[in-house]
């Protein structure tokens, strides 16, 4: 760094609110306290001065490149950022030679920032292995895919990965905060007001990029209009995003999910979608509602579609790994499933006629045929004598009593004629036939 890199590093007029308020320790990094709270493995690596090379692999916003730059500043690195998109594997040679001269003859190491590492080919990922496993440089790969799908095995292997998630709405307030207070930022001259706070925090996302930005855009219309305050409506112009009257504890969050679930069971896939929408747009927890979907998925689809169950889970482990705004498609993919699929309310009904069995008669014993016989004293009791093997007879099926004699006969599990519970229920009733021939 020359002397106007240096005056242009202090200067930070100019510079986007989110570059200005990037943290320079690991005592101000907020957020990812799974792996950088006291006593985590990468926080003590950190502090002991041995970190090796890393994936960090997370959504937009949640700091990547901040993170890897308070680690070469940490460890007294020399921190060098490169960019798919800006060299190859000739600048990667150039890198290298100059972290092996600064290590050689300064005794100085270099961590290698590789941002969008996954936008890599194959040459340039494979340029890295030698240089990584001599440690020549300190490898440190930034992505928001999935590194076991989009980085090289061989490069994967001598790195370790490590998951960022989506920060909180608690977590980018505190930004926020911090951001309308510092010297560095806002520096105290206009306020955000509750309202307008709890926007920018639910509707980031998590990245805490879109906040800063967001409040950027935000505090500068606040000043245009003469006001000293940040007002809600700044903030709906600045995210770009209406707020909808919703609240997450209140009668209108039990209306809407109410309304979306009857939706869903009523087969009506333009209203569940519709009120999908309502709850995602209004800040609702994804997690929540999916939660919501795959209890439907038993309760009201069932054996009708036993595929239901597979595809809420699916769309729950989806937005799990892709996080929002990307995962709102696989929920509504799954709701339209859902809405869509023939219904059955079998597995609600059995269960309730089991407990009802269960509550009124007790822990009924067992029948001795079907009891476990682990020494020859239950043996010699009669423990699972006479028991019938399934898989010894035709079909792989013998009829046999095994529920508890007083409830011979009870008749809990009723299909409807639904979907593949059609098929289930004609099994059922030619096994039940069988049993009481």
């Amino acid at each position: 760094m020359d002397l106007f890199d240096h005056a242009a590093e202090q200067d930070d007029s100019g510079r986007p609110l989110a570059e200005r308020l990037r943290p320079r320790r690991l005592e101000d990094f907020v957020g990812q306290e799974h792996v950088l709270g006291p006593g985590r493995a990468l926080r003590r690596a950190i502090e002991a001065d041995q970190v090796p090379s890393l994936v960090l692999w997370g959504p937009p916003g949640t700091g990547k490149t901040t993170l890897a730059r308070i680690m070469a500043e940490r460890t007294g690195a020399v921190f060098v950022p490169f960019s798919a998109l800006m060299g190859g594997v000739k600048e990667i040679r150039e890198i290298v030679q100059a972290a092996r001269d600064r290590r050689r003859m300064q005794r100085q190491r270099t961590l290698l920032f590789v941002d969008e590492i996954h936008r890599f080919s194959k040459a340039q990922q494979d340029a890295f292995l030698p240089h990584v496993e001599e440690g020549v440089v300190t490898l440190i790969g930034a992505t928001t895919e999935n590194p076991s799908f989009e980085i090289n095995a061989a490069l994967l292997s001598r790195c370790r990965v490590v998951t960022l998630r989506a920060l909180t709405e608690e977590e980018v307030g505190a930004l926020l905060d911090r951001a309308v207070a510092s010297p560095r930022g806002l520096g105290g001259d206009v306020a955000l007001s509750a309202g307008a706070r709890e926007l920018f925090a639910r509707y980031a996302y998590g990245d805490a990029r879109r906040a800063l930005n967001a409040l950027e855009v935000a505090a500068a219309a606040a000043r245009l209009a003469g006001r000293k305050e940040i007002l809600p409506p700044d903030a709906e112009e600045a995210l770009q995003h209406k707020a909808l009257l919703y609240d997450k504890a209140g009668e209108q969050h039990y209306d809407v999910v109410s309304a979306f679930i009857k939706s869903l069971r009523g087969s009506d896939a333009d209203a569940a979608v519709y009120y999908l929408v309502r709850m995602l747009e209004a800040g609702e927890d994804p997690r929540f509602v999916l939660r919501r979907m795959v209890i439907f998925a038993s309760e009201d689809v069932g054996n009708a579609d036993p595929r239901a169950l597979g595809v809420a889970v699916d769309a729950l482990q989806a937005v799990e790994l892709v996080g929002l705004p990307e995962g709102v498609l696989p929920m509504t993919q799954a709701a339209v499933y859902l809405a869509l699929a023939p219904k059955s309310n079998a597995a609600l009904t059995a269960y309730a006629a089991a407990r009802r069995l269960v509550t009124e008669k007790g822990p009924l014993g067992v029948p001795l045929k079907l009891r476990n016989a682990p020494t020859k004293l239950m043996q010699g009791l009669g423990y699972g004598g006479g028991y019938r093997y399934p898989h010894n007879f035709d079909g792989h099926y013998v009829p046999e009593q095994y529920l508890p004699d007083p409830l011979r006969g009870e008749r809990i599990v009723e299909l409807s004629g639904n979907g593949l519970e059609e098929e289930l229920a004609r099994r059922l009733a030619a096994l039940r036939g069988r049993s009481r021939e």
